[in-house]
């Protein structure tokens, strides 16, 4: 058994059902667990590696929960640009995680706030329209913080998804991109015996948030839906600068 204070044990398993109810019902969610997760490691790099498997295993409830609504053709798009996000990201892995998350805070809002600007004025900017920013930001930021979840939430509001195909859709883009991320991790040495011990015996708060998740997505009104989408992604960004 892993020697974790009480407290360490606590958080990590909020972290683990926060990352299941994101994953099945409140997209923008997870991403609040990085900085969580950060607290129960005290590494910042390190803690990529204890949240990489619950994020795995949380996408395969999710892609089981929303496998008939995805609208996988909107992510074709993206696969270029973010596989130049991530290859970046890889490079720059090795840095300090506290030079880059500042960065990648000042890049969400600033998306967000084009979002913002744009959906006031729909037909004066056309930039927003094309996947490729959201897919560099999106494979960068996942691959230093496991933090894409901003930037393709921003992406999937401009395609005008019902819940569903938005949850679906995102789900199978993490489910493939986490997976691929694997591989990385292990060669920049982020996953020990202890962090895949913890993370297994997280595994049942992940299914009481993928449960929870999936039960408060049917209960959310499309208006209150994307509000929740955007106040989380500003509270995201706004904590990477902590």
């Amino acid at each position: 058994m892993p020697e974790l204070e009480w407290w360490q044990w606590a958080l990590a398993a909020t972290c683990a059902f926060f990352v299941g109810v994101a994953k099945t019902g409140v997209p923008g969610l997870g991403i609040l667990v990085v900085p969580m997760m950060v607290l129960v490691v005290g590494d910042a790099r390190k803690s990529a590696g204890w949240l990489l498997p619950v994020l795995c295993f949380a996408d395969l409830f999710a892609v089981f929960y929303y496998r008939r609504h995805a609208a996988a053709n909107r992510l074709f798009s993206l696969i270029p640009s973010v596989l130049i996000g991530m290859a970046a990201g890889a490079m720059t892995l090795s840095l300090p995680e506290g030079k880059i998350r500042p960065l990648i805070g000042v890049i969400v809002l600033v998306m967000l706030a084009v979002y913002l600007w744009r959906k006031r004025h729909p037909d004066a900017f056309t930039l927003a329209n094309h996947g490729a920013p959201y897919g560099i930001v999106a494979g960068f930021s996942t691959t230093v913080a496991n933090a894409a979840g901003p930037a393709m939430s921003l992406y999937l509001l401009t395609k005008k998804l019902t819940k569903e195909e938005f949850v679906a859709t995102g789900a199978w883009f993490f489910f493939v991109v986490n997976l691929t991320k694997v591989p990385i991790y292990a060669w920049h040495g982020l996953f020990s015996k202890t962090s895949l011990t913890v993370d297994a015996l997280l595994a049942p708060a992940i299914l009481c948030g993928a449960l929870g998740g999936r039960w408060a997505l049917g209960r959310i009104s499309s208006g209150a839906f994307e509000f929740l989408v955007l106040l989380l992604t500003a509270a995201s960004a706004l904590l990477m600068f902590r």
